[in-house]
């Protein structure tokens, strides 16, 4: 009897060893076998996650959504190319400016547009919070030359990491963004947020300069999210926050004027801008000379424990 209960605990260390092995060997758990993973409590709300190694079947300059809607985007000006081997984090996206002395459209950016909304955004329509984040590497000189003005020393005045056009969007104005922008005269790291489409934007900013969020070279995780309900915006890199200030007093998404709880417009976004405005390409703003990966859009605010375990669950 001794001698069985001996067989069946080895039999089941082995087979407890064999599933620990088969667990560590596997990619972290992900929506749609992304490779940076998404923590757990996260996932019924993630609508959009793009990771870089999903190229759609006969079309590689198109990526895969790996959330629940089912985006795709496109590689805009340079398709498949955009993609990069990057390290241990395998193929990521190479984003820049790429004439700063001729007004064109030839930035390399990535997103999708539509001037009716893009229904598989739906999530976003009528919605109570957002979240955006993912990973950021500058890999140039930014904020990058205005190729829309004559004048050789003017610059833009902001650099764009990622965002979801707002509903009534012309490809730039945003219902939720994360980017790097002039406040009152210094660069910073910034949340920007619209409630309304017809209504005023507010902007959360980082204290830190944004050199330092984004030092060159590095990969940082960066997170923005935004409570339409209670007017609330955070900033977190590498999952821990990152203080700052509202920019615009009084109340610019007119919460005061209405009864709770407060949404977005009842409206589809118009779509998605990857390192950059104008996702269709009819114009050029705000490039980004960097890289992107594991890039995340959620239908609620995430709390700040969850942006610290999503950014331990990603890094590599």
């Amino acid at each position: 009897m001794i001698i069985r209960r001996g067989r069946v605990a080895l039999a089941a260390a082995l087979a407890t060893a064999l599933a620990g092995a088969s667990l560590a060997a596997a990619p972290a758990a992900s929506a749609g076998g992304g490779k940076s993973g998404v923590f757990p409590s996260l996932r019924g709300n993630l609508v959009s996650y793009y990771d870089f190694e999903h190229p759609v079947p006969g079309d590689a300059g198109r990526e895969r959504d790996l959330g629940r809607s089912g985006t795709t985007i496109d590689l805009v000006n340079g398709g498949a190319a955009l993609r990069v081997r990057d390290g241990s984090r395998g193929q990521v996206l190479q984003l820049g400016q790429v004439d700063p002395t001729t007004k064109g459209n030839d930035d390399r950016k990535a997103g999708v547009y539509s001037a009716t909304g893009v229904p598989s955004l739906h999530a976003f329509n009528a919605a109570r919070g957002a979240t955006v984040m993912g990973w950021f590497k500058m890999t140039g000189v930014n904020p990058s030359p205005n190729s829309n003005t004559a004048n050789p020393d003017d610059v833009y005045n902001a650099v764009g990491l990622a965002g979801l056009l707002s509903g009534t969007s012309q490809g730039h104005d945003v219902r939720a963004l994360l980017e790097v922008i002039d406040v009152s005269g210094t660069l910073r790291v910034v949340a920007l947020g619209r409630r309304v489409d017809s209504g005023s934007s507010q902007t959360f900013a980082a204290n830190e300069h944004w050199r330092s969020v984004l030092p060159q070279n590095r990969w940082v995780h960066l997170a923005a999210t935004f409570d339409y309900d209670t007017g609330a915006m955070a900033l977190y890199k590498d999952g821990e926050p990152l203080p700052g200030f509202y920019t615009v007093k009084g109340d610019p998404w007119k919460l005061a004027d209405e009864p709770g709880p407060h949404t977005t417009s009842a409206t589809d976004p118009r779509g998605i801008k990857i390192g950059g405005s104008y996702p269709q390409n009819t114009s050029e703003g705000n490039p980004c000379n960097c890289r992107v990966d594991g890039l995340m859009f959620l239908d609620r605010a995430i709390s700040p424990w969850e942006a610290r375990h999503q950014y331990k669950m990603a890094r590599h």
